[in-house]
């Protein structure tokens, strides 16, 4: 009887320990900070003319693959036509112009992570990483501020990242976007049609790019087995 006693105490002080390594959460927030920068009629080099943004984010992990990111960023970034040809008109020449812009973006939107292999910490027959690669593609909205006045438009996220688990409930991510949008003045007036070529829908559109890093923290636990 003694010995059964014994047994029982061991088994419920294991309780806690074996909670903690499978304990799962649903959500996780935390905030970024990276580089934002713009690509567009005058401009195809990455991080050209890049400035800081910041964002804060939501997660809702469904399971250990697949997540649901929600964001809410503001960047800046520059640029110069220097070193391009524009028509004066439709149909004339080409001639050198520098013109210098900036501006703001404002991008509220929702991004599905798919992850390459497993994300999490916990016993090894469920084959968890710490470590993960991940894609993305998402759907949001993009407020442009320029000089010349603001615009509202559509935009589609698509690009990678990478996870790393810190702690059991500490998450660094790296991550870089590419956000196509339906905004074509994001480089000013001067620079909005600047071939006076045909444009719908995402062609001949203006795009920009978040590259940052995360940190956020676990909330909103699964399951306790400590508590059944």
């Amino acid at each position: 009887m003694k010995r059964l006693f014994i047994i029982l105490l061991l088994a419920c002080g294991m309780k806690p320990a074996m909670a903690q390594e499978i304990l799962e959460y649903r959500w996780d927030i935390g905030g970024g900070l990276g580089l934002c920068y713009y690509l567009g009629d005058v401009n195809s080099t990455p991080f050209s003319g890049s400035s800081i943004m910041t964002a804060f984010t939501v997660r809702r992990n469904f399971n250990p693959r697949m997540s649901l990111k929600l964001n809410l960023a503001y960047g800046r970034y520059a640029g110069t036509s220097k070193g391009f040809y524009l028509p004066e008109a439709p149909g004339s020449i080409q001639q050198a112009v520098d013109v210098k812009f900036g501006g703001n973006v404002v991008d509220l939107g929702a991004q599905f992570e798919l992850n390459f292999w497993g994300y999490g910490l916990g016993p090894g027959y469920k084959k968890l990483s710490r470590i993960t690669p991940y894609a993305i593609l998402g759907i949001g909205a993009t407020i442009g501020i320029t000089d010349d006045g603001s615009s509202l438009g559509a935009n589609f996220p698509i690009g990678a990242g990478v996870k790393y688990k810190v702690r059991p409930r500490l998450n660094l991510i790296f991550e870089w976007t590419h956000r196509f949008s339906t905004i074509d003045n994001l480089d000013g007036a001067r620079l909005d049609d600047p071939y006076y070529l045909e444009s719908s829908g995402l062609k001949n559109k203006d795009t920009y790019s978040f590259f940052m890093f995360t940190l956020t923290y676990d909330i909103s636990p699964k399951f306790r087995l400590c508590n059944n």
